[in-house]
């Protein structure tokens, strides 16, 4: 949510906001700037919505999409950074920083890299919020190992590759509702979700995630909400 910058705007945030538990709000790396902060947690606020910060790789142009090489430092720093953004506008609205979950390829390259990942996991031990992210990959192993709560996450707009990695996409693209609740359904009955090549992945998850910039984001979460509901 959030990520606008500027006279632009992107994505669905009026209409989800009355769908959704919590947002994911941009920190003015990968999108969004001080206007759009303040508009955004002003939103969650009056929507009774949880915020996290999503702070991405400092790179507008590409949208956070493209991977930079960082050294453990860097990512502890640049995450730092723009938690401490959105903090200045959540203490405004009196609300609290509710999680952090890392924004697009800075997500996949935390995932991938225990060393990279540990610079987020002690943000997120200093603020004493959890982590959003996928199980069983890096993300959890150094949350669990530094003693900081972690969430694992399932997407019903992203696919699964036969490994149980995420397939990014530079344009997002839209998402048959009917497909996105059919997978929230069976993951949380099932415990399991379908890669692209049909292979079924067992998955361990706390939360639901629906990309906001997608089309029609907001009829997807409508239908993961009622599946979530029933």
């Amino acid at each position: 949510m959030g990520e606008a910058f500027g006279l632009h705007a992107f994505g669905n945030d009026p209409a989800l906001m009355e769908i959704i538990d919590v947002a994911n709000v941009a920190c003015g790396f990968h999108a969004g700037d001080p206007g759009a902060m303040e508009t955004t947690v002003a939103l969650a606020q009056r929507n009774g919505v949880r915020v996290g910060a999503h702070p991405g790789l400092p790179d507008l142009v590409g949208f956070g999409r493209r991977e930079m090489k960082l050294t453990p430092q860097e990512v502890e720093d640049i995450i730092r950074y723009q938690v401490g953004a959105l903090s200045g506008f959540l203490a405004k609205h009196r609300l609290p920083l509710n999680h952090i979950k890392p924004h697009g390829s800075l997500y996949g390259m935390l995932a991938r890299d225990e060393d990279l990942m540990l610079g987020a996991v002690r943000v997120a031990g200093d603020y004493g919020v959890p982590l959003f992210g996928i199980a069983g990959t890096a993300h959890q192993r150094v949350a669990e190992r530094e003693g900081v709560e972690f969430v694992g996450e399932l997407y019903v707009d992203l696919d699964y590759n036969a490994e149980g990695g995420l397939i990014i996409l530079r344009q997002p693209h839209a998402t048959d509702p009917r497909r996105a609740a059919e997978r929230a359904r069976r993951a949380i009955e099932e415990g399991t979700v379908l890669s692209v090549d049909g292979t079924e992945l067992p998955i361990e998850f706390g939360s639901i995630c629906v990309h906001s910039d997608t089309p029609n984001a907001a009829e997807v979460a409508a239908a993961v909400r009622a599946v979530v509901d029933a």
